[in-house]
C-alpha cells in the first residue's frame, strides 16, 4: 500500500511550465477527472502526468484501452518522454487491453476489476485512460462513488479519463461533483486554427495559484507545451 502521509503529488518538470499553472501538485487521496471528447487531449495529460509524477519520484501506474504498451511507448518517446528507464527502476507501471502487441484481452476486465489489480494497488497514482469504456453499465453512481472513493482513501489519487459520449450525463455529473480536481478538454476552431484549452472546472487542496483556462499544444521531442498566446 502506497504511503497515506504525502499531502500532495507534485508534477512539475523543466520541459513546460504545467506545473506553474495547474498548482504545482495534484492533491493526495484525490479523484481527478479529465473529460473531453476524441482528439481533446485527455491522452497526452496523463502521459504528461506520468511523465512529470515519475521524475518527481512518485509511482505512477497507467492503462491505457487505445495503444498497445509499445505503441504507448513509442508515442511519449516521440515528444520526449522517454519512460522505459523508469519502468525498469520500478517507478512506472504500464498496462494495455491490447497487450504488447495488438491482441485485446479474451476477458475484458471493468474498471472496479482492474483496480484490484495488485500493480495499481502498489501505485501512488493511477491514470485510467480511457475510464468511461470500463464502467460497469449497470452500476449506480452512489456505488461507483464508494467504491472509488475507498480506493483513493488507502492514500493514492485517481486519474479517470472521461469521454461525455460514453458515459451517462447524470453518472458524469456525479462523478464531477465528488471530485477534488475536474479538468475540460475544450477544442475551438478560431481564426481557421485548432485552439485547445484545459478548463479547470475544479480543484480542491490546491497548493498553489492554478490558471483557470490554460492554452496549450503538442510539440515533437517537448511534449506538452503551455501556449501563452491562447491562456485566458
Amino acid at each position: 500500500m502506497p504511503p497515506d502521509n504525502v499531502d500532495n503529488f507534485e508534477f512539475g518538470v523543466i520541459q513546460d511550465s504545467l506545473g506553474q499553472s495547474l498548482g504545482t501538485a495534484i492533491p493526495n487521496r484525490a479523484l481527478v477527472i479529465v473529460s473531453g471528447g476524441i482528439g481533446s487531449g485527455k491522452s497526452i495529460i496523463g502521459q504528461r502526468m506520468s511523465f512529470g509524477m515519475t521524475a518527481n519520484d512518485i509511482k505512477v501506474s497507467l492503462v491505457t484501452t487505445e495503444l498497445t504498451t509499445r505503441g504507448w511507448l513509442e508515442q511519449v518517446a516521440s515528444i520526449g518522454y522517454f519512460m522505459e528507464k523508469r519502468i525498469d527502476d520500478g517507478d512506472f507501471h504500464l498496462m494495455s487491453s491490447f497487450g504488447v502487441i495488438a491482441e485485446q484481452v479474451e476477458d475484458p476486465v471493468d474498471l472496479l476489476e482492474l483496480l484490484e489489480s495488485p500493480a495499481l494497488k502498489d501505485a501512488e497514482v493511477v491514470i485510467i485512460d480511457r475510464a468511461s469504456q470500463m464502467i460497469p453499465t449497470e452500476i449506480a453512481g452512489p456505488v461507483l462513488l464508494s467504491m472509488l472513493r475507498q480506493y483513493t482513501a488507502q492514500g493514492r489519487t485517481l486519474f479517470l479519463m472521461i469521454d461525455p459520449e460514453e458515459i451517462d450525463p447524470k453518472l458524469l455529473r456525479e462523478l464531477k461533483n465528488s471530485a477534488e480536481v475536474v479538468l475540460d478538454m475544450i477544442t475551438s476552431v478560431v481564426g481557421g486554427q485548432l485552439v485547445r484549452t484545459l478548463c479547470v472546472t475544479r480543484f480542491l487542496r490546491a497548493a498553489g495559484p492554478v490558471t483557470e483556462r490554460i492554452g496549450w499544444k503538442v510539440m515533437p521531442e517537448m511534449g506538452f507545451i503551455v501556449d501563452i498566446t491562447a491562456v485566458a
